[in-house]
């Protein structure tokens, strides 16, 4: 048996010192900073990492010697045509195409092809089911199920040979938002505000608007399409509602003022702050802080944003947008004054573009639910003097097949990736031009082939971004939007 050791007025002095330490009171205080802190954390949702400490203001202006040199435009609105909208219907005329309607499909364009639902199909060529013609003085070959772009064909770019790499809907929407197939990886959208921050503290510098294209299919859009992915969460969309309030609990609820609400964000707030410097989570603390200081701005500003009280018959009747009615139309004109209250990065998405049938009569359809609106926006934008610092791309996730499986019923196209066509519109970029080609029958792109990896490396080079060393250090590498496959600045369609 071991003896006792003597008696030690210091050694037990020491010891009660430590465990005062862990004393109830204290420990609650020491763990998270206070039970507020740990009420936080389970409201934030997830892990904080310290490396994200870049991001602790309440007013963020974007990353330090960023933009890497002058840039060219302030914001990106993209009108995203969700589903896939035909080229060989709106801007690429293939009159071989048409001639050889009806005969099998050449197996020389197709044998060892990724097909979508077509593979080991007897496959036979489908025409054109609209007419074309040349418009504007660099004579751009617009379908006529859009005279409203016909109008614009001297302020829009169109790119002919556009290629992606996934021919299903989702990973594609995925691939075109963050240039990868990965689930979770940050959005474009994200990545610019991360890069140049937003212009504004009223409102997300993010956000999204969706609508549908009456009677077609409409392809459901996932809100991880809009993630921030490994980036700071305050980058992410934030999608506004089409119909009734733009955002859910954006106003007082019944008998509580401005002022009380105020004041209750401000005590919440100075709770939060007083431990938030003890920690090494305090950097993401900060930025969750800043979205919470961010929406209740919105609180104000969200309902004058969509009170179009102030726009002039003229316009409404412009865009054909009636106030609240959630279409393509008014979610263009609502892009327009998110634009001018300085949101960075207004994704639309307008759903029904998806024709595997019923194709003359369902690109009509989505056609005039998207034309007017698409000319509005950039009429609109440059009455006003901001076509100059806005870019605006409309386009697809992929594009649609030059044949249709033999004896189907009322035709339509299989999903398409290897050459499609989208438009460039604004800041920096030539318009009444087209670039690049596909071949004679809308297959393959031939000429001047135009990644998904190159629109972003274009894009980001227009907002005064280098895309090569635009990164963020994610599980030990140099994450960015265009990876790190080979993307290339589109410099032809620059003016």
């Amino acid at each position: 048996m071991m003896p006792r050791a003597p008696y030690n007025p210091i050694a037990d002095e020491q010891a009660s010192d430590r465990w005062r330490h862990i004393h109830r009171r204290t420990f609650l205080s020491r763990t998270g900073v206070g039970l507020g802190s740990m009420a936080l954390s389970m409201l934030l949702g997830r892990s904080l990492s310290a490396g994200e400490a870049r991001t602790t203001s309440t007013s963020y202006r974007g990353l330090t010697g960023l933009p890497h040199f002058s840039p060219r435009l302030k914001r990106v609105i993209f009108l995203c045509m969700a589903g896939g909208p035909s080229h060989l219907e709106t801007f690429d005329y293939k009159p071989k195409l048409a001639e050889l309607h009806g005969q099998l499909m050449p197996e020389s364009f197709t044998k060892g092809q990724p097909i979508a639902q077509l593979q080991g199909k007897e496959l036979k060529a489908f025409g054109p089911m609209t007419k074309f013609g040349q418009y504007g003085q660099g004579g751009q070959w617009i379908s006529d199920v859009l005279p409203w772009h016909q109008r614009i064909a001297d302020d829009i770019c169109i790119v002919n040979s556009m290629v992606t790499e996934q021919i299903n809907h989702d990973p594609a929407h995925t691939f075109m938002n963050a240039g990868t197939a990965i689930s979770g990886r940050p959005s474009m959208g994200a990545w610019i505000n991360y890069g140049l921050g937003a212009e504004t503290d009223e409102l997300p510098g993010f956000v999204v608007l969706t609508s549908v294209g009456g009677r077609t299919s409409d392809q459901p859009i996932a809100s991880r399409q809009w993630s921030a992915g490994f980036l700071p969460s305050r980058f992410q969309g934030v999608e506004f509602n089409s119909k009734g309030d733009p955002v859910h609990y954006v106003r007082n609820p019944p008998g509580v003022p401005d002022e009380l609400q105020r004041s209750s964000v401000a005590a919440i707030q100075a709770l939060d702050r007083g431990g938030v410097a003890s920690v090494a989570e305090g950097p993401e603390i900060e930025a969750r802080i800043a979205a919470f200081e961010t929406a209740f701005r919105m609180q104000t500003s969200v309902p004058e944003l969509v009170d179009v009280s102030d726009e002039s018959a003229a316009t409404l009747e412009l865009y054909g947008a009636k106030p609240g009615d959630g279409s393509f139309g008014s979610n263009c004109l609502l892009a327009r004054r998110l634009a001018e209250r300085g949101v960075r990065f207004i994704h639309l998405y307008h759903r029904g573009w998806d024709h595997h049938g019923n194709l003359a009569r369902d690109i009509k359809i989505c056609a005039d639910h998207t034309d007017r609106a698409a000319y509005a926006l950039i009429t609109d934008l440059k009455q006003r003097g901001m076509l100059d610092e806005t870019l605006v791309l409309w386009g697809g996730e992929f594009g649609r097949t030059p044949m249709v499986q033999a004896n189907k019923g009322d035709p339509g196209r299989d999903h398409h990736i290897k050459g499609f066509s989208m438009w460039l519109a604004g800041g920096g970029v030539r318009g009444g031009i087209s670039y690049g080609s596909t071949d004679e029958l809308g297959y393959h792109a031939v000429e001047n082939r135009v990644h998904v990896r190159d629109l972003h490396a274009t894009m980001l080079y227009l907002l005064g971004i280098d895309h090569k060393q635009f990164t963020y250090k994610f599980q030990g590498l140099d994450m960015r939007l265009t990876g790190v496959e080979e993307a290339r600045v589109v410099r032809d369609v620059l003016a």
